[in-house]
């Protein structure tokens, strides 16, 4: 019998399927039970699952990341399907397709990789491409970089996710750059390409999805400088010169600075034209995809509107 995927899933269904497990919790209800609470994923989203009355056998009995069985009934609980548990235990990773798990597969990977090298030695700025080119040409980076998610609950939050987002945006720089001859095209490319580039070492992705230590005490944007800092010096021992001072304070600028808000964790605002269409544009390309992701996921799908999203404030058109 083929698989049902958590997108396909209803209010009040019987499911017995698999799903790799994360973020579990044991933790105590208003009268001091201990029940068990986490994440189940697949290739089509997250739920929210819980089993009452559990204990420490059960939350002992898989680890974050691992393919899980699950017995249970779904139900919609302030707007949001979840999942409450009968039984869960440890499947056998022989028996399971990994597609299943998988948003994006190799082969888009792989495009995804292509283009974004298309794109990067296509620039016309020699220091920038020399620049590029010392990241692509890193075999370690380059698989992290393919492999990385963009986050971990909001936009891309997936393998491959991070890639996906960099040549979406590196793709809507090309569109929008033109426009405006004062940018510097090349510079917002490399900008977009390198912004976020420091999740490869805040974030954990080889089973669940987390921060590691070094992303929670340093952070994506620092961790991306020190790699920007690291690949300036290697394009100049190759080159035989010295990388403009100007492009590197620009481009880190660029990273720092690309949340936009204090608030939102950059230690500095926008200052640039390029570093204020930068913060501009990913925000853009993050919104519309989570946008995007919240109709599809809508637990009622023939509904014109979506429940509501406490994180958005308000609920989204669907149209009829």
């Amino acid at each position: 019998m083929s698989r049902r995927f958590i997108n396909q899933l209803g209010d009040s269904e019987t499911i017995e399927e698999t799903f790799v497990a994360s973020e579990k919790q044991l933790r105590p209800n208003r009268n001091g039970n201990l029940y068990l609470q986490l994440r189940l994923a697949d290739r089509s989203g997250t739920v929210n699952a819980m089993m009452w009355n559990s204990g420490e056998r059960a939350y002992r009995s898989f680890e974050n990341g691992d393919y899980v069985l699950v017995s249970g009934t779904t139900q919609v609980y302030n707007g949001k399907l979840q999942i409450i548990l009968n039984e869960i235990s440890r499947a056998d990773p022989s028996e399971v397709d990994p597609d299943d798990f998988q948003r994006l597969d190799m082969v888009q990977v792989d495009k995804l990789t292509l283009r974004l090298s298309e794109m990067l030695r296509g620039m016309k700025d020699v220091h920038l491409r020399n620049l590029a080119e010392c990241f692509l040409s890193d075999e370690d980076f380059m698989d992290r970089f393919s492999r990385c998610p963009a986050g971990v609950k909001n936009h891309h939050a997936y393998a491959g996710g991070l890639m996906e987002h960099v040549v979406s945006l590196m793709e809507i720089c090309l569109l929008v750059g033109p426009k405006y001859p004062e940018l510097n095209l090349d510079l917002l490319l490399t900008g977009a390409f390198l912004h976020d580039s420091g999740k490869i070492d805040e974030l954990c992705y080889d089973r669940d999805l987390g921060y590691t230590d070094e992303g929670q005490l340093i952070g994506h944007l620092v961790i991306a400088v020190g790699y920007v800092d690291g690949k300036i010096r290697e394009a100049e021992e190759l080159s035989k010169e010295p990388f403009p001072l100007h492009l590197a304070l620009r481009l880190k600028h660029m990273v720092v600075s690309h949340h936009g808000e204090y608030e939102f964790g950059s230690p500095k605002l926008p200052m640039t034209l390029e570093a204020m269409a930068l913060h501009q544009l990913d925000n853009l390309d993050a919104k519309i995809h989570s946008f995007r992701q919240i109709i599809q996921e809508d637990v009622n799908p023939d509904a014109n509107w979506t429940v509501y999203q406490s994180t958005l404030g308000r609920k989204l058109y669907k149209g009829p």
